[in-house]
C-alpha cells in the first residue's frame, strides 16, 4: 500500500515500545482489509501523552496506549467507553468530530484470550492476579464479567491493589497484603499482569512453588523468548501461556473500533508469529 497525504495515521504510544509487535500486527491487518492506514510506534513521555492523543485524534487518526500510560490516558479522553470508566484505564483512542474517544480493548482481549486458553467455563473459578496497574484492571473486570468466583490480588504496594479491588471487584475480589499470605493457597488460574519479563534478567513475578496448587498460569507479557513466569510454570508442570493471544485479541478489538468492520484475525495471528519467531 502506498502512503499518501490521505492515509490515516494510527500510533502506539508508550515507554518502552521497542519490544512491541503491534505495528506488524496492525499493518498486516490494514493491508489484508484494504484500509488506507499506517500504524507506527512512538516512544512517548507522560507529559507528552495528552498532546499526542489530541493531535492525532483531531487529525482523524488514533492509536493505542501501552505501559505506563494507560491510566493517564483515561483522564485524557473526552468520550470514555464503559470499560474505560469502570477500569480507569484506556488503551485505544480515535477521533470523532474533534473529540477524543477512548476504549479499553484489553478487557475484550483478555476475555477472549482466557476463554481460548482455558477451553472451558470461567464461572466459579478461583484466580490470583499479580499486579495492580492498567492490565490488572482489565483482567479483573474481564474475569468478574465472565463469572469468576473469587479473585485475589497481590501487588508489592498493597494500597494500589486495594484501590483496584474497591473500584472493580466488589465482594468477589480481595487483596493479599503480603506475599507470605499466598503460601499454601490454591488457584485454578494465576495471571501475571506486571511488567516483569519485559526486560532481560527480570525475575518471575512470583515463585509458583509457594502455592499449594496452580491449575494454569497466564502471563500478559510476551516476547521472542518464553517469559520467566511461563518458564517457572513449565518447570512445575503447570499449563501456561504468554500474552500473545491477548495481544492479538485486543488488537482485533482496536481495529474494529477504528475501522468499524471485523478484524482479519488470522492475518493478525500470522503477523505475531513472524516478528516473534513463533
Amino acid at each position: 500500500m502506498m502512503v499518501t497525504a490521505r492515509t490515516r495515521v494510527l500510533t502506539l504510544l508508550g515507554d518502552p515500545i521497542a519490544h512491541s509487535a503491534s505495528p506488524e500486527i496492525q499493518n498486516a491487518a490494514f493491508a489484508e482489509a484494504g484500509v488506507d492506514g499506517v500504524y507506527v510506534a512512538v516512544r512517548c513521555a507522560a507529559e507528552d501523552l495528552s498532546g499526542f492523543m489530541h493531535g492525532l485524534a483531531r487529525a482523524g487518526g488514533g492509536g493505542n496506549i501501552t505501559l505506563p500510560h494507560k491510566e493517564k490516558a483515561a483522564a485524557v479522553v473526552d468520550v470514555p467507553s464503559d470499560a474505560v470508566r469502570r477500569t480507569g484505564a484506556c488503551n485505544t483512542f480515535w477521533g470523532v468530530d474533534g473529540r477524543v474517544h477512548g476504549d479499553n480493548t484489553d478487557v475484550d482481549g483478555f476475555r477472549r484470550a482466557v476463554r481460548i486458553f482455558l477451553d472451558g467455563p470461567i464461572t466459579g473459578i478461583r484466580v490470583l492476579v499479580l499486579g495492580a496497574g492498567g492490565a490488572a484492571r482489565a483482567a479483573l473486570l474481564g474475569l468478574l464479567d465472565e463469572g469468576a468466583g473469587e479473585v485475589l490480588i497481590y501487588n508489592r504496594t498493597a494500597e494500589r491493589a486495594r484501590a483496584v479491588a474497591r473500584r472493580i471487584g466488589g465482594e468477589r475480589a480481595r487483596v493479599v497484603p503480603v506475599i507470605s499470605g499466598l503460601d499454601g493457597e490454591g488457584f485454578d488460574l494465576v495471571v501475571n499482569t506486571t511488567r516483569l519479563g519485559l526486560e532481560p534478567g527480570d525475575p518471575p513475578a512470583i515463585d509458583l512453588a509457594r502455592l499449594s496448587r496452580a491449575g494454569a498460569a497466564m502471563d500478559l507479557v510476551y516476547g521472542r523468548e518464553k517469559t520467566p513466569f511461563v518458564l517457572g510454570a513449565e518447570r512445575l508442570g503447570i499449563r501456561s501461556t504468554d500474552g500473545m493471544e491477548m495481544l492479538v485479541q485486543q488488537a482485533a478489538s482496536s481495529f474494529e473500533r477504528w475501522w468499524n468492520r471485523p478484524a482479519p484475525i488470522d492475518t493478525m495471528r500470522a503477523a505475531v508469529r513472524g516478528p516473534l519467531g513463533r
